[in-house]
């Protein structure tokens, strides 16, 4: 199944719990910790909002877990 691109908080808790079940059900232990959600944003729309960084970070740890994972199984 493919992963929608994370763009919000809730497409963001989603790709990360999907991913957290197949790196538990591949048996896959001692990898890092999805990144934390912001906690900072002012809701102002800032340029260069904290969400932008998270989405960002999100999408890295997610590419990271998948490469392991196809690692893992190949």
């Amino acid at each position: 199944m493919p992963l929608p691109p994370v763009t919000d908080a809730f497409t963001a808790r989603k790709v990360l719990q999907q991913i957290e079940v197949r790196l538990r059900a591949e048996g896959v232990e001692g990898f890092r910790e999805p990144p934390e959600e912001p906690t900072s944003c002012c809701g102002r729309g800032c340029e260069g909002c904290v969400w932008e960084g998270y989405f960002a970070a999100v999408g890295w740890w997610r590419d990271d877990a998948l490469a392991m994972l196809a690692h893992k199984g190949g």
